[in-house]
């Protein structure tokens, strides 16, 4: 009898890729003239880069960080859940509940070629600057998809 010893290779964010982000996501708040709290975790939702701009709201600082958990740990952007959960009383005001899941904008999923490496989390301004934050650091993830990382 042969066995068979299957191998999964997964991928995660580096400290110097989670860096790159951050940097790009703080650039964008200067541009926008808001300080914002910037969170990103790596595929498990594990905090690897954080920022808070001088100003950043207090509250902001644990948001962001939720929002980057809440997007790792589904693989979905946060603004994605309200759409889904709005026509749906019990689970609306049920998943509410779940520690550190955030239903409103300014949380992505961070991925290469399709596979989630990490999320990425802001807080600040309203959700909608927020989620252009985050959209800024995505472009620099978007360098490297169907590249060799």
């Amino acid at each position: 009898m042969t066995e068979f010893v299957t191998a999964i290779e997964s991928k995660n964010i580096s400290l110097e890729f989670a860096n790159r982000l951050l940097e790009a996501a703080v650039q964008k708040g200067k541009e926008l003239g808001i300080p914002f709290s910037i969170a990103i975790v790596d595929k498990v939702g594990n905090l690897k880069a954080f920022a808070a701009m001088d100003g950043a709201p207090v509250l902001s600082l644990e948001i962001a960080q939720n929002k980057a958990f809440s997007a790792a740990a589904y693989n979905r952007a946060t603004h994605e859940w309200y759409d889904r959960l709005k026509d749906d009383p019990p689970l609306l005001h049920g998943i509410v509940h779940t520690e550190r899941l955030v239903i409103f904008g300014g949380g992505y999923p961070i991925k290469i070629n399709d596979e989630l490496i990490g999320g990425i989390g802001v807080s600040g301004g309203h959700y909608s600057h927020d989620m252009q934050v985050c959209e800024a650091a995505l472009e620099v993830a978007s360098e490297f998809n169907s590249k060799v990382v």
